[in-house]
This record gives C-alpha cells, sequence and structure tokens, in this order.
C-alpha cells in the first residue's frame, strides 16, 4: 500500500489557473517544496486520482454545498489505478466552518460494493491493521444509512503534488483534466466513457496548510495575482451533468433537502 500523507485536519484553498500558470506556479513552489513520493518517478511529475462520490437521492452533500452550509461532509471512495489488489479508500470529508477534517479506511476492492450495500466491515474488508481505519468505515456506514446514500458521480484528475519534505503542515496540488461522469454502480474503473469537464482547460491550484497560512503562499498568491475560487470537483460535475439527472427534477429542486447535514453531528 501507498505511503499516506493524509493531512487530517487543515485548511484549503483553491484557485483556477491557466496552464501557462501553472507551469510557473511550479516553478515558484519548486523553492519551498519537493514532489510528493507518488507523483516524483512519473514523467510529468502526476498520478490519477478516482473518486466515487456518494450522496442522497435529493443530493443532500451537493446541496449542502452550493447552500454553503458551515457543516457538511462529502462520502467518497478514493483509488489511482486498475489493480484489483490496490487499496480502496473510504473517505468521510468534512467541511467545519473554513476548517477540513478528513478520516479514511483502505480496503480491499473485493469488499468495496459489500460496503457500500451496507454489509458491517470485517477485519478481512480491511488492507492494515489501523484501529482508526476500522472506525472510519463504521462512522462512513453510518453516515450512508442516514442519507440512503449510494453511488452518484466518478471524479477523475491528474494530480501534481508538492509537499515539505519534513513536516505535512504544507502541501501543494495542481489538479488538471479534472473529469466527472455520473455512474449508479460500484464500478472501480479507471475508465470514464463520456465524461464532463466541469473546469474546462483550467488548472486547479490547491494551497493547504494546517496551522498559519505561510508567508510564501501569500507571496505567490500576490505575484501571479491569483483570485480565490470555490472549486469542489464533485459539485461542479454534478452541476456539469445536471443535478436533475441525478436525483430527478423535483427533489434537485428543494432549497434544503432532508436530511439536513447540521443534523448529522451524532455520527461524528
Amino acid at each position: 500500500m501507498m505511503p499516506d500523507r493524509l493531512q487530517p485536519q487543515r485548511f484549503e484553498r483553491k484557485y483556477f489557473l491557466s496552464e501557462p500558470q501553472a507551469a510557473r506556479v511550479r516553478e515558484f513552489v519548486r523553492a519551498y517544496l519537493v514532489p510528493d513520493e507518488h507523483g516524483a518517478g512519473a514523467p510529468d511529475g502526476a498520478y490519477p486520482v478516482h473518486s466515487l462520490y456518494l450522496d442522497s437521492d435529493c443530493l443532500t452533500t451537493y446541496w449542502a454545498t452550493v447552500h454553503c452550509e458551515k457543516s457538511r461532509f462529502k462520502l467518497r471512495l478514493r483509488y489511482y489505478d486498475d489493480d484489483p489488489e490496490s487499496p480502496v479508500f473510504f473517505e468521510i470529508k468534512r467541511r467545519m466552518n473554513e476548517c477540513i477534517f478528513k478520516q479514511r479506511g483502505a480496503v480491499r476492492k473485493s469488499a468495496a460494493a459489500l460496503l457500500v450495500a451496507g454489509h458491517l466491515p470485517e477485519s478481512g474488508h480491511l488492507l492494515g491493521h489501523q484501529p482508526s481505519h476500522l472506525v472510519t468505515l463504521q462512522r462512513f456506514g453510518r453516515l450512508m444509512q442516514a442519507l440512503a446514500a449510494r453511488p452518484k458521480m466518478h471524479v477523475a484528475y491528474e494530480r501534481e503534488a508538492w509537499v515539505h519534505p519534513d513536516t505535512d503542515a504544507v502541501r501543494v496540488t495542481l489538479d488538471r483534466h479534472v473529469r466527472g461522469e455520473a455512474t449508479s454502480t460500484v464500478r472501480l474503473t479507471t475508465e470514464l466513457v463520456r465524461p464532463d469537464r466541469p473546469f474546462g482547460a483550467n488548472v486547479v491550484l490547491e494551497l493547504k496548510y494546517t496551522n498559519r497560512f505561510p508567508d510564501w503562499f501569500g507571496d505567490l498568491v500576490r505575484h501571479f495575482s491569483l483570485v480565490q475560487n470555490g472549486a469542489p470537483k464533485y459539485c461542479g460535475s454534478v452541476a456539469s451533468v445536471g443535478a436533475d439527472r441525478l436525483s430527478g427534477p423535483l427533489p434537485a429542486l428543494r432549497p434544503h433537502p432532508a436530511p439536513r447535514l447540521a443534523e448529522m453531528e451524532k455520527y461524528f
């Protein structure tokens, strides 16, 4: 299993770049950070990322983001290739005000469909023996059941990531070729048939930090005259595909679909 440099609690700011801007930003970032271990050996320094997002039939997590609810979360399965022996990570990405919290549990791909169908996690489903992974899977299952969530969207992109050699407190990513395709099954493939491109040719720059916004982040933003944007890949893909195609027109038009995510704090 690949090393995991997950930042479990962080802040993040996102910006859209053109490809020429991205090349200049890379040279700026190179003075402070190094390529992460997943992309270091690749010719272009990038690696594929695939996520299967789950949501309710009335797209509760989507609308929570659209309406900027202060407390919200997303449920997704993240994987990186077609190898049946590589892990799939069941992830909960939670936002409280401006802070991001991430929890993940590494699972065998052969067990993913069972767990999404509602089976309780067993030790044989997990890759590794960290107790926190089992806790995350149990919490993921409770949230999934409470929302009646099921697969909705396959999102993919190419990630170029930069990290500090000595600490996980700072991370910069450049995400290219963001694609989204509606799905209703747990099919952990890297193939997309007719995806939408919610951000067009834009590169998504994400500045991630765990404590104070680094001074050199501020220098980067000012030097390139960057304007902060919301760039949620799941929500952008849903909007591009059409929310009515995923939920039906009536639920999608509800201003605040039930259950509200703020009412689900007990599951955390």
